[in-house]
């Protein structure tokens, strides 16, 4: 693995003249053009003789049934301008992921989900598991909504997590994109999303715009983007003993930042070596990296959420 140190400080080293644009802090997602963006990268990154070409293809069918409902049905929450005040004067989500009252209309998207999927070729666990979803009650959907937000998905329900995931993400991207993002705040816990409280999914270095060489992370849930100081732990806010690390030969466009710290690793991808990168996308198609960041001893900074369910 190669190694490039990081200073022992996050002091901005750029030019220091007049007219330099600070960056905007959040971005808010499209949903029209999020889960399409996804699903065309997967398709590319599997045609491109990726190990994982069939599991990518997966990925890729279930982006674009994301896209169909975020296109269609569009579920969503409406938070009131008085809530949202609230919410950011305490410097708390609006849209806290793992205390937010969920509008029905999440049940709705994710039996849409299941519909849109294309299942030819899909084993039989993932079979009976959109079955077993198809006749929940809403009772039933919603404890497994709460028990994935909060980390509690048990080897049994692991199969029915993924989609159940997949249909949170659409919610929540489409209940975060509505909102006004001037009067939104960044957290005092930076490593966590503005909007809903969510641990990103990655970083991304930007290289165009006003503002190239920016970090902006993205959120797992609601696909929020939001400034965060490059060559800063996102975990631990330590400076000193961090690493960027990449596998050997590889294109530079994923590189993992490690903490020695509190030993946890974030992933960065960096755009100067591929416009078309996508962190949802690019992540899931990474995950050869992750391997080998394991076996060094570090610990993912937060698991993309089709990953957690795919742990049981």
């Amino acid at each position: 693995m190669k190694q490039a140190e990081a200073p022992p400080n996050a002091k901005w080293s750029g030019p220091s003249h007049a007219g330099v644009k600070a960056p905007d802090p959040i971005l808010l997602a499209d949903p029209s053009r999020r889960f399409a963006a996804t699903a065309k990268r997967l398709d590319e990154l599997a045609a491109g003789g990726h190990p994982m070409e069939a599991w990518l293809r997966f990925m890729a069918g279930l982006a674009r049934a994301q896209h169909a409902v975020a296109t269609t049905l569009g579920p969503a929450a409406t938070l009131g301008a008085d809530t949202v005040a609230q919410a950011t004067e305490a410097r708390l989500p609006p849209l806290a992921a793992d205390g937010h009252r969920r509008d029905a209309s999440w049940r709705d998207g994710l039996r849409l989900l299941l519909d849109r999927i294309d299942i030819a070729g899909l084993p039989s666990p993932a079979l009976d598991a959109m079955e077993t979803l198809r006749h929940g009650d809403d009772a039933t959907l919603d404890q497994l909504a709460d028990n994935f937000l909060r980390g509690r998905v048990s080897t049994t329900d692991a199969g029915a997590a993924v989609f159940v995931a997949a249909a949170l993400q659409v919610y929540f991207t489409c209940s975060a994109a509505p909102l006004n993002v001037d009067e939104l705040r960044l957290l005092e816990e930076r490593g966590l999303c503005p909007c809903c409280g969510s641990p990103p999914v990655a970083g991304v270095i930007t290289a165009s715009g006003t503002t190239p060489g920016t970090r902006y992370l993205y959120c797992s849930m609601c696909s929020t983007a939001w400034n965060h100081v490059r060559a800063v732990c996102i975990t631990c806010g330590g400076t000193r003993h961090l690493s960027l690390q990449s596998i050997e030969g590889d294109s530079g466009l994923v590189k993992a930042e490690t903490c020695a710290d509190c030993h946890t690793y974030s992933k960065l991808f960096f755009q100067v070596h591929d416009m078309q990168a996508d962190p949802f996308a690019d992540d899931l198609a990474s995950l050869g990296l992750d391997l080998l960041i394991a076996e060094a001893g570090f610990a993912r900074h937060a698991p993309n959420p089709l990953l957690l369910a795919g742990e049981g």
